[in-house]
């Protein structure tokens, strides 16, 4: 019996060096979602002047946007991806009232801007705390509507990280998977 013991203790630390978010088809590992969470903290306190706090993980359902302001990018490299940044219109309007410092009560070009810019710094923010992931960047784009239909790559489970923040919602949302392999 002792032996079966052992044999079980030397398996168990292998299970544990990559332990992913949620076991899917195409997980997310932590080490990979933790810089995001970090990005969209300092950059909504330091662009906007913002504290965000972060509600837990849950696999994305459907694919409409959660919030009706979403700003997209894509990232490719070891993996491939998409990245949503995604709020209510209080917030967007907060965003780009705070980072242009004048007041903006209705949507038009300088607001989705601002939620363009502000996509940009999360996404290379993270970027930078994910070297070995040899990531590039695609522009940001920017959609306004609340049945707005999103894409992430094929064979991936989006994740959806929420935030609440005093001026309205938020969120990220996070797909990714392996780029198909060279022949």
């Amino acid at each position: 019996m002792g032996g079966g013991n052992q044999s079980a203790k030397e398996k168990s630390p292998r299970r544990l060096k990559s332990r992913p978010v949620i076991v899917m088809s195409q997980a997310i590992r932590v080490e990979f979602i933790n810089p995001f969470i970090i990005a969209v903290s300092k950059t909504m306190e330091t662009m906007v002047g913002c504290k965000v706090v972060r509600e837990p993980p849950q696999v994305k359902t459907g694919r409409s946007a959660l919030h009706p302001v979403s700003g997209i990018i894509g990232l490719s490299g070891v993996v491939v991806g998409t990245v949503v940044l995604t709020m209510s219109e209080a917030l967007a309007l907060k965003c780009a009232s705070t980072m242009l410092m004048e007041e903006y009560k209705e949507f038009d070009a300088d607001v989705f801007d601002a939620v363009g810019e502000l996509t940009n710094v999360i996404a290379g923010n993270a970027k930078a705390q994910l070297e070995d992931y040899k990531l590039s960047l695609s522009l940001p784009n920017v959609i306004y509507g609340k049945d707005a239909e999103l894409r992430f790559p094929e064979r991936c489970r989006p994740i959806s990280i929420p935030f609440q923040t005093d001026f309205g919602p938020m969120a990220i949302e996070i797909g990714f998977t392996e780029p198909p392999a060279s022949s």
